[in-house]
Formats: C-alpha cells, structure tokens, sequence
C-alpha cells in the first residue's frame, strides 16, 4: 500500500473517531458546573397575585382591548370586573408552575354582563420576569382559542 492510501485511510478513520467522538459528546449529561449554575431547574415559590388585585384586571383589560381592536376591528373594552373570585389554586402536581385560577363578572362597553374564566401564572409573563395571565371571557373567544364556552381556561 502507498504512503498517500495509508494517510488517507488514517486520516479517514481519525474523522470518523472524532466523529464519532462529538455525537457522545453531545448526548452526555450535563456536568456538576452546568448543574449549579444554568441547568438547575425550576424553582417556584408559589408567589402568584391574588384574583382581585389590579395587577392582573388591568393586563385583562388591556389585552382585552388591544384584541378588539387589532384582530377584530372592534371598539369593545372591559369597563369593570364584580364578582371575581378564586376557585383553585395549584389544582395540579407539585412541581408544576403555580397558577391561580379565577372566575368573575366583566361588563364591557357595550353594555352587556359576560363571565370571565382567567388564570395568573408564576413565571410566565415576558421572558419569565413575572407573573401571566391567561384570560377568556365567554362568548368573546372569536378565535376559539378555549373554546368551548371557556372551558380551556379552567383548571
């Protein structure tokens, strides 16, 4: 065999071996550095706002009108919350991001009285900075996103 064959075929079988090499590499488990600081998991402290602070009435309100307005091209706003009260909190697994489900009144300027199913969840607003909230008044879910009836935003 050629000096240049035995070059290639060493060459060839050391691409291979590096190869073969990184995909292990990739598959491995995190290491004890990459625990303690990136990779340590959740941790929650069940801190969620109370149902009837205005924190989260005033993200529905105003996501209820940028909604109106931007997908359906309508005027209609949330003037007022009654009746809002808690019906479960953290109903899942522990471990689970905590949520605080809520359940209340709207009236919107249209003059009508619409159930509202919500919840405020730890963690889940921008970039995991704070608290979201995911809301959906009943007969205003155009889009069907908890369709039906709302029943999707309860726990």
């Amino acid at each position: 065999m050629s000096a240049t064959r035995k070059s290639v075929r060493l060459l060839a079988t050391a691409a291979a071996a590096a190869l073969a090499v990184s995909v292990a590499a990739e598959s491995r488990a995190a290491n004890l550095f990459e625990l303690n600081f990136w990779l340590s998991g959740p941790r929650y402290d069940a801190v969620v706002p109370l149902c009837e602070e205005s924190w989260p009435l005033l993200q529905i309100q105003e996501a209820f009108a940028e909604k109106e307005r931007r997908f359906w091209n309508s005027d209609l706003k949330i003037v007022g919350f009654e009746r809002v009260h808690e019906v479960k909190f953290m109903p899942w697994a522990s471990g689970t991001i905590p949520r605080r489900f809520c359940s209340g009144r709207v009236l919107t300027s249209d003059g009508h009285a619409r159930t509202i199913h919500y919840s405020v969840a730890e963690s889940t607003g921008f970039a995991g900075a704070s608290s979201g909230v995911e809301w959906c008044v009943v007969g205003l879910d155009r889009n069907w996103a908890y369709n039906p009836a709302c029943k999707m935003a309860r726990p």
